[in-house]
């Protein structure tokens, strides 16, 4: 299995400032971009544990996480998506997913509902479906929240490098919404602090290390939906 390293920080305005000012001369942009940046919209799935959260919350070393995954609210781009950490190196497999199969996941959403609604995946062809089929129905998966974010992606094939600014990280507990342009979405984190992502294969090239190295940025574990959950149970609709 092919894993590579993921390196995260949190960053603030004016650090993306200087990073994107030393990238953009010797990185492309990510072919998603439309004026720079991209929407990513992802649903994440959950057991009748919370298996996926309280892995993060324990610092389980082999963990994984399930979703669904959009860019730019195109409907007819959507992925369904296994993330793989072990050792802190990621492995991620992807495949395309009918706007079909993902609206009758997305309508019935609930524990009770998740062995009927997983009977669409069947309709669907690939390894990856039947694995997330046989979750709902042994752990009950279940669709749990929504978040998104803008992304700002440099790319660079020496040593295949992506490195991304994800800003204005939101969540939202109500799946049904996947599909709409918009979403009331609830901030993740403070006001001004932005998440920096950069992943690599073996080795980071030293022209990029020494932009990335500079200053004080910190590397530290950060997960989107973890931090998305803890807002949900905040307001008291963790499952």
């Amino acid at each position: 299995m092919y894993y590579r390293v993921e390196d995260k920080y949190i960053v603030y305005e004016d650090q993306i400032a200087y990073l994107r000012e030393h990238l953009k001369d010797i990185m492309e942009r990510d072919s998603h971009s439309r004026g720079g940046s991209y929407l990513i919209r992802s649903i994440y799935f959950d057991d009748m544990k919370n298996s996926a959260l309280y892995e993060i919350e324990s610092g389980i070393d082999d963990r994984s996480k399930i979703r669904i995954r959009s860019y730019n609210a195109d409907d007819s781009f959507i992925r369904l998506e296994e993330k793989r950490k072990k050792s802190g190196f990621t492995h991620k497999e992807s495949v395309m997913i009918s706007k079909e199969t993902v609206r009758s996941l997305i309508e019935r959403p609930s524990l009770a509902q998740a062995h009927q609604a997983s009977r669409s995946l069947l309709n669907e062809d690939g390894f990856l479906f039947r694995k997330v089929f046989a979750s709902m129905n042994t752990r009950l998966l279940h669709p749990v929240n929504i978040v998104e974010y803008e992304r700002e992606a440099f790319v660079e094939k020496n040593g295949n490098v992506r490195i991304t600014f994800d800003k204005n990280i939101g969540a939202s507990t109500d799946v049904s919404r996947f599909f709409d342009k918009s979403i009331e979405a609830v901030p993740t984190m403070d006001a001004g602090a932005h998440v920096l992502e950069v992943k690599y294969d073996e080795l980071l090239p030293d022209y990029i290390r020494k932009i990335i190295d500079f200053g004080s940025l910190q590397r530290c574990a950060f997960s989107k939906y973890y931090y998305a959950r803890q807002i949900n149970e905040g307001n008291g609709d963790i499952l």
